[in-house]
């Protein structure tokens, strides 16, 4: 008969976190038998959940700066990775006001709890740490992106960004740990399972793999990435539960080694390796280089013998985690980087390494395509004039009307379409946090527009399907990518009026019309059917 074993499964060789305590209070011990309880009262966690998603949403952890001041130190990165480590930078020296968040997609909020078997609360804790995200919500200047469904197909906006994703589990001891996030639906959507065998667990099966799912991943989640791939796992939810922790760096500091007991474990040497495979991909921090990835997470775990599933996933640029504690002695909150500017160079010599093209947006449209067709792509564009801003619900709304034979308006014609989605505006700003999203939502519109001369010039981030390219060959039309990841600086610098143009009752998803000054773009598709990203591969 085998022996009994038990492990912890997720066996953390040290904590490093750097830890500030925000306050003593709603903290008190009682005595238990010969045990001492922590008791917590209800109104500690929402105080701690309302803090720790307000630091997230505005600051970064200093690792993570570190390594995109690390891009601009580089020798081996090219201009186009410079130019977005620097605009990345100034983004987090902005946010760093606690005016304009980092992203404009301030995300899901989420918490991960870990509470001591001598914690208590007396109430419910999912209900208190939902009620202080609420509050960090409402009362910043932050955007409400989660739709709950009346029915299986009529959705409304929650108008508070709840409902949160709360998950606690109980562990020994008398501390209560967590994990913050704010997710955000571009990196969210860039997580993928795959149910592979036996077959694929030998170095060059492996290896070849994860390369060629990692160049997949595109750019539309705003590289540099932290990425993470897990392989194992005793089901498939354990195994992608494992993939947002480890890009959250939450299990940084496993074992390297495996055991007996099935614990889980990094393999350092395969994780050099797929950072170099990332690299050497050339798709770069958005526009081409060797930045796709700041680092790479490789974890194993065990599975059952007919199952394998291999869990792959990102935390973006706004890299929002954060971790915190109670224990007796108060409320402590992960410290983050208050003083971003320490890592701007003292001379901003990136935004003059490579010339842009300016663009007068508001000429006529025939005219925009006439200076945009003498560029080829990779071009980086500087863009001045009026946007339309258009997202997912608006292309839905515009795609019916033109079904139904009615015309569409003029607005869509004359002017590019921008794919994106404001948070909240703050007081004597012209605009709240306003950066791009993801482009490919909105490929199956391209065409169905194009050909009746309407959205010829779309912006937003990431690659686009090969629908796209073709309607613009076919249509002479141009995607233009953005920058994904610096909204802040956007708003702060190229943003200079907003207002609503069309369908004010979608709230973020209306129409906006915005005036922008010297707004940086980089051609990624042209009218003659080249697509950079296709170029790399």
């Amino acid at each position: 008969m085998p022996e009994f074993f038990y492990a912890d499964p997720f066996p953390l060789t040290q904590d490093t976190t750097e830890y500030k305590l925000l306050t003593k209070d709603y903290v008190s011990t009682v005595p238990f038998g010969d045990k001492e309880i922590l008791k917590v009262e209800p109104e500690g966690l929402t105080f701690l959940a309302e803090k720790a998603m307000e630091d997230v949403s505005f600051y970064l952890r200093t690792a993570h700066l570190e390594k995109v001041r690390k891009i601009l130190d580089d020798p081996e990165a090219t201009p186009n990775d410079r130019f977005v480590a620097m605009a990345l930078l100034k983004n987090a020296v902005i946010a760093a006001d606690k005016q304009l968040p980092s992203c404009q997609d301030t995300g899901t909020g989420i918490v991960m709890a870990k509470k001591g078997e001598y914690v208590i609360t007396g109430g419910d804790d999912a209900q208190a740490l939902s009620k202080g995200i609420y509050n960090t919500y409402v009362n910043r200047n932050l955007r409400y992106s989660q739709v709950v469904p009346l029915t299986m197909y009529e959705e409304v906006n929650s108008g508070s960004n709840l409902p949160a994703q709360i998950d606690i589990y109980s562990t020994p001891g008398d501390k209560y740990s967590f994990l913050f996030l704010a997710k955000g639906g571009g990196s969210a959507n860039k997580t993928y399972l795959f149910q592979e065998t036996k077959a694929l667990l030998n170095p060059t099966s492996l290896e070849k793999f994860i390369a060629d799912k990692v160049s997949n991943l595109g750019t539309a989640a705003c590289p540099p990435y932290h990425i993470a791939v897990v392989i194992g796992g005793t089901s498939a939810e354990a195994n992608l539960k494992t993939v947002k922790l480890a890009s959250a760096g939450y299990l940084d500091h496993l074992p390297t080694k495996g055991d007996k007991f099935g614990s889980a474990f990094r393999d350092t040497e395969l994780e050099a390796k797929m950072l170099l495979a990332a690299q050497k991909s050339g798709i770069g921090a958005q526009f081409g280089g060797k930045y796709l990835a700041h680092d790479f997470k490789v974890i194993r775990l065990p599975r059952h013998g007919a199952s394998c599933p291999v869990g792959l996933g990102v935390s973006c640029s706004a890299d929002r985690n954060i971790k915190a504690k109670i224990t007796k002695d108060g409320i402590y909150l992960e410290k983050l980087e208050y003083d971003p500017a320490k890592f701007l160079p003292t001379i901003d010599e990136v935004d003059s390494n490579t010339e842009s093209v300016h663009i007068d947006l508001n000429q006529p449209m025939p005219e925009i395509l006439k200076v945009l067709t003498k560029y080829p792509v990779k071009t980086r564009v500087m863009l001045s004039g009026r946007l339309v801003v258009a997202r997912d619900i608006a292309h839905a709304k515009l795609k019916e009307k033109l079904d139904k034979g009615e015309p569409l308006p003029e607005y869509f014609k004359n002017h590019p379409v921008y794919y994106a989605g404001p948070a909240k505006t703050p007081e004597g700003m012209p605009s709240g946090s306003f950066g791009p999203t993801t482009a490919g939502r909105m490929d199956s519109y391209v065409p169905v527009f194009q050909e009746k001369g309407f959205s010829m010039i779309t912006l937003a981030k990431g690659n686009r399907s090969k629908v796209v390219t073709d309607s613009c060959k076919k249509n002479g039309g141009f995607y233009l990518g953005s920058i994904g990841g610096p909204a802040a600086l956007l708003a702060k610098e190229n943003i200079k009026k907003v207002e609503v143009l069309d369908f004010p009752e979608l709230g973020m998803e209306a129409v906006w019309s915005i005036d922008v000054e010297n707004f940086p773009a980089f051609i990624v598709v042209d009218d003659k059917g080249n697509d950079f990203f296709q170029m790399l591969n």
